[in-house]
């Protein structure tokens, strides 16, 4: 095979990746809504909405290797911003009678609210980041955390636009599997043309070796900001999508409990890979709602068996250490799932 058919089968493979990872959720959205109950759609949108969430999360943590925990503060963001949009004026003026006129008066679409939250997401991640990615390694890493407590403790007391920390209802329900999956494809669909772009094939390079991106004139902290904004976009959507989907509003939604799941499904699907992280999305998405059922009640052989309430979160940190244990780069072990190359070859001749 000449050098120029190589570079066409890569192409092609890396084409391929996307529309296989869309194909699998398709066929899954397809099964669940034809042979699931109303409780497994709903939770099968959740999944989705978490794949635009992780998916985000890893276009700037799966391309710099930097550990961020400032995405669920994205995620806060465009869920309030598309409720301050979204929430009929009458209940605004009740709750969050801070807010200035023209949002106190607006009652936007689902779909041009979710977009501005992700904007006003990027815009955040923007101004912060241009500070907190001078830095790096656990520095930078550190540096986001304080920014996720900053974000969250003004959220928390600044009630009279926020609504504090009490939940704020009202949010209309939009979200349903489809919506999820169309929003879950865009992001694969970003992640994608990221990957295959020049600031996405330099940042994993200055990852790798920093001394000689440098030497070869990559500047890496531009296009970590660049990846940490686009990033932002998804997590800020993402998070829109989630306040649709339960149709309220709560800080603490959208806090530790966000980052720790966050994490533990890049790190379990491999953070090496597009592919892991929609796959760590499928594997502790069904783990989570196994345990869930567990902590419920499960009856076994005339048994009953119920785990202790809040040992999910516990039982899916053992996972991930397991994970980490036996597989340390994650399922995918960073590859990505691709057509064979003998199949890509062909269309190259």
């Amino acid at each position: 095979m000449s050098t120029h058919q190589l570079h066409k089968v890569r192409f092609l493979s890396a084409v391929a990746t996307p529309i296989l990872l869309i194909g699998l959720l398709l066929l899954g959205a397809l099964l669940i809504s034809i042979f699931g109950d109303r409780s497994l759609q709903r939770t099968a949108a959740e999944g989705l909405i978490y794949v635009t969430l992780v998916v985000g999360f890893w276009i700037f943590v799966g391309n710099s290797g930097v550990i961020s925990f400032a995405h669920a503060a994205f995620a806060l963001i465009g869920a309030y911003v598309s409720g301050w949009l979204t929430i009929r004026p009458a209940m605004k003026g009740t709750l969050m009678e801070g807010l200035p006129q023209f949002l106190l008066d607006a009652e936007w679409h689902v779909f041009p609210a979710a977009i501005a939250g992700g904007i006003a997401a990027m815009l955040l991640a923007l101004i912060s980041g241009a500070a907190i990615l001078r830095l790096s390694g656990i520095a930078a890493s550190i540096a986001t955390f304080a920014f996720l407590a900053m974000i969250n403790t003004i959220w928390s007391n600044w009630s009279s636009v926020t609504g504090g920390v009490s939940t704020v209802a009202g949010l209309p329900r939009y979200v349903d599997i489809w919506v999820a999956l169309v929003w879950a494809s865009v992001a694969i669909i970003a992640a994608s043309v990221y990957a295959l772009s020049a600031s996405g094939l330099a940042l994993p390079a200055s990852r790798e070796d920093e001394v000689a991106a440098q030497a070869s004139a990559v500047d890496q902290y531009r296009h970590r900001l660049l990846s940490y904004t686009i990033s932002a976009f998804f997590c800020g959507v993402g998070g829109a999508l989630f306040a649709h989907t339960l149709g309220i509003l709560n800080v603490d939604s959208f806090y530790l409990s966000m980052t720790f799941l966050l994490l533990a499904m890049l790190v379990v699907g491999g953070i090496g890979s597009l592919s892991g992280a929609v796959l760590g999305v499928i594997a502790i998405s069904i783990c989570v709602e196994l345990l869930k059922n567990m902590e419920h009640g499960v009856t076994l052989y005339g048994y009953e068996i119920a785990l202790p309430a809040g040992s999910k979160e516990v039982l899916i940190g053992i996972i991930m250490i397991l994970v980490l244990i036996f597989r340390p780069l994650g399922l995918m072990a960073g590859k990505d799932l691709t057509l064979p190359r003998k199949w890509l070859a062909r269309f190259t001749k």
